[in-house]
């Protein structure tokens, strides 16, 4: 058994079915698609020229993968807290480090002056 609807809730359903519709489309950007970051080979050929370009050293470290070892421009500069270099404060030396990141583990000067070992592998 069929059931009859009147044309008043027929019209009512068709309109809610366009305005639906109309929704679903409005959220659609038309135009040129986003464009997609590298990724794979192409992000590591991407962050190397930007690390030569910085004038840094794209090595691999390890086996943890490839870095961009970058020349402070501090570097020996004399120092008694983090915060007065630009990569990390010796504490052995009270000297700027010359390089960032700095690998291995160093005993550093924290912003308050504090020695503490930090390592980074």
């Amino acid at each position: 058994m069929s059931e009859r609807i009147g044309w008043r809730a027929a019209g009512r359903m068709w309109l809610a079915a366009v305005l639906a519709v109309q929704t679903a489309v409005a959220g659609c950007q038309i135009g040129a698609p986003a464009k997609l970051e590298p990724v794979g080979e192409a992000r590591v050929d991407v962050d190397h020229a930007a690390c030569i370009k910085r004038g840094g050293d794209y090595r691999q470290i390890g086996g943890a993968g490839y870095f961009c070892l970058e020349t402070t421009k501090d570097a020996g500069k004399s120092c008694s807290s983090a915060n007065q270099c630009e990569s990390a404060c010796l504490a052995r030396s009270q000297s700027c480090a010359p390089l960032k990141p700095l690998f291995g583990c160093n005993e550093i000067l924290t912003g308050s002056g504090m020695a503490v070992t930090q390592c980074l592998e």
